[in-house]
């Protein structure tokens, strides 16, 4: 059976209390002369979350189990909400049609897609947006707030398509603001349960993973 994606969101009242954020892959080579030689391995990060830390009864861990089974194990992706990172403004922030630029406009293209950038003054990663919230996405092109007529979002992909009298102009800014999901994928096939350790306290290991749906 091919892998695939199932637009549905892990529930939310567990997200909020789980543990983890992005992680990178770095190879460090020691020299002689004390100096180090650095290479990134992965070009993005990949973020990792342990649901586990967010059941709190017996009721959520049921709803971990049910969720689990509905998506056959590791075999399906699904939407999960970082919880600090999760808008594109910082967290206790109103989302804004000028939060992110996604592109600049040539008078021909109508097609965007949303991403985030990180950076300061040493340096920027961009991130590609591939799991926007439908119903949160403002745009503004040239400063202007776009009508919502005015385009659609593709909320499986991220991606901003202008009708075709609303294409921005050559030059124009184009920026987003949104909240957003993490594609993801639960990262193993097995899920212990042990009630009396349960209700002593010992809350299980659930890693999740994200992934490129």
């Amino acid at each position: 059976m091919a892998t695939g994606f199932h637009e549905v969101r892990f529930p939310l009242r567990l997200a909020l209390g789980t543990s983890g954020g992005p992680v990178r892959r770095t190879d460090i080579v020691s020299l002689s002369n004390g100096r180090e030689n650095r290479n990134r391995r992965w070009r993005d990060a990949r973020r990792h979350y342990d649901a586990g830390s967010g059941i709190k009864s017996i009721g959520d861990l049921y709803a971990v189990l049910e969720f689990f089974e509905a998506r056959a194990g590791q075999l399906y992706g699904f939407r999960f909400r970082d919880p600090l990172d999760f808008k594109s403004c910082v967290p206790g922030g109103a989302v804004s049609g000028h939060d992110q630029v996604i592109g600049a406009g040539d008078g021909v293209s109508a097609v965007f897609q949303l991403v985030k950038t990180y950076g300061d003054a040493g340096g920027v990663t961009v991130r590609e947006i591939a799991k926007p919230v439908l119903g949160t996405v403002l745009v503004s092109v040239g400063g202007v707030l776009a009508a919502p007529a005015d385009f659609t979002v593709d909320a499986a992909s991220g991606r901003v398509t202008f009708l075709a009298s609303k294409i921005p102009a050559d030059g124009a800014a184009v920026k987003a603001g949104f909240e957003f999901d993490v594609p993801v994928r639960f990262d193993t096939d097995r899920i212990d349960v042990d009630l009396g350790q349960f209700q002593a306290g010992r809350i299980p290991t659930i890693p999740l993973v994200e992934i490129k749906p």
